[in-house]
């Protein structure tokens, strides 16, 4: 898709004070500029609320300013991505291919709950190095410290915005300046204070460009027709309002879209391969990781489209593990981890034995034993992490200043469009 230009810059334009980040280069804004990743945004939950008319500040944006798709960064889970969109990198230059993972060295499992796994700097980190005032405000507190790597400035977490200090967070006592009560972790309040917190930094001269990462609660819980749905984006939608009314460039993408796994009767669709390979070679012989897992499983009981196998004792035929994959149903894809990174872009040397991705409305699990579906309450399963969620909104409030290649829109290219083509 085409984005659309104003032709080549004015004579009289200033160049503005330029960086490179992992190969790129990045004006400093001109104005105050917001990032926003609206987690779980598929396509869908956007012209589900135009068709109802609810969100009119997000579709003048879309009128007058930049309204395309992008494609997510595989695997589509919320760490990579947003990591991702920070870095203005896929996952084999920064390194993080998952929000949990086993170490090959140790044998032990990892969830990722700071910045360790990080290989590459940051845009903010680099903007912040030459002066701009950055902030960066996440719903979940797992992804602060990644995506406030090398930062100096302003990071904290909805979740965790009481007790916030100037030594850690770059600012005392977040949740005052914010004015708003902690909101339940599994709410659409969550990604709502996110945005108030931005408006509220934004007001208060604390900070320039804004990263502004929400929660997927209401994707993984209603369909995009659904009146939640809807209400939550109208919610969204008063927000982006008052963004804009504060002059700010708006840039909207998404780390991943959202695939209801149901049957018709409403249980999970999930073919479970850690209990189809203990079956086939032993239990021991292989570990299923799902890197969708991390503190927030009730959203999806750790079930999605994405699945790394490791063949863990001596003399399996990795061609026989790899055919007892293939012959499942639900399965659509089974890569070697080489033949994965090279595919996906993803950090060889952290792979498994083979890469699965789930076929369309299929979710992927270890053994039936370790997903506790129960914690769906009775809600039909919606998820993410196949080649199906990688179309995502790509949306600016801006027209652009310079026209560009746009053959193949990521949604880590988002910042390279909102700071180096809106003027």
């Amino acid at each position: 898709m085409a984005l659309p230009g104003a032709g080549a810059p004015r004579e009289d334009e200033v160049v503005r004070e330029e960086m490179v980040v992992n190969g790129r280069r990045y004006r400093r804004p001109a104005r105050t500029t917001v990032v926003i990743c609206f987690d779980g945004c598929d396509p869908a939950y956007v012209e589900a609320a135009a068709r109802a008319g609810v969100t009119p500040a997000l579709e003048r944006m879309r009128r007058e300013g930049v309204d395309a798709l992008a494609e997510a960064a595989m695997p589509t889970f919320t760490n990579p991505n947003n990591v991702s969109i920070v870095c203005g990198a896929p996952p084999s230059v920064h390194g993080v291919a998952g929000n949990f993972y086993l170490d090959r060295a140790t044998g032990e499992t990892v969830m990722m709950l700071d910045a360790a796994l990080m290989r590459a700097p940051t845009i903010l980190a680099g903007l912040a190095g030459i002066g701009e005032k950055v902030a960066v405000v996440t719903a979940k507190d797992k992804l602060r410290k990644a995506l406030a790597f090398g930062l100096e400035g302003i990071a904290f977490s909805a979740e965790r915005a009481e007790g916030t200090s100037e030594a850690e967070h770059g600012i005392a006592d977040a949740a005052g300046l914010v004015g708003l009560a902690r909101p339940d972790q599994y709410s659409a309040e969550l990604s709502l204070y996110v945005l108030d917190a931005g408006i509220r930094l934004i007001e208060t001269g604390h900070a320039r460009l804004l990263y502004l990462s929400l929660s997927d609660y209401v994707q993984h819980k209603y369909p995009p027709e659904a009146p939640e749905a809807l209400a939550f984006m109208a919610a969204v939608d008063s927000r982006l309002a008052r963004l804009a009314e504060l002059g700010a460039v708006i840039a909207i993408t998404a780390d991943h879209g959202m695939t209801d796994m149901a049957k018709v009767d409403g249980t999970p669709r999930v073919t479970y391969l850690g209990d189809v390979l203990d079956a086939a070679f032993g239990a021991g012989a292989t570990r299923v990781i799902c890197p969708i897992t991390d503190p927030f499983v009730r959203h999806h009981g750790a079930l999605g489209g994405f699945v790394r196998v490791h063949i863990l004792k001596e003399g399996i035929d990795p061609q026989a593990v790899r055919a007892a994959i293939a012959g499942q149903e639900g399965v659509e894809l089974v890569l070697s981890g080489a033949e994965a990174a090279a595919r996906f872009e993803m950090p060889a040397d952290r792979e498994a034995d083979f890469v699965v991705t789930g076929t369309e409305g299929t979710a992927l699990g270890a053994r039936a034993e370790d997903h506790d579906v129960g914690q769906l309450a009775g809600e039909r399963l919606r998820s993410h992490g196949s080649l199906h969620e990688q179309r995502v909104p790509f949306i600016l409030s801006h027209p652009l200043t310079q026209d560009g290649d746009t053959a193949r829109l990521r949604n880590f290219d988002i910042f390279d469009v909102a700071l180096n083509r809106v003027g």
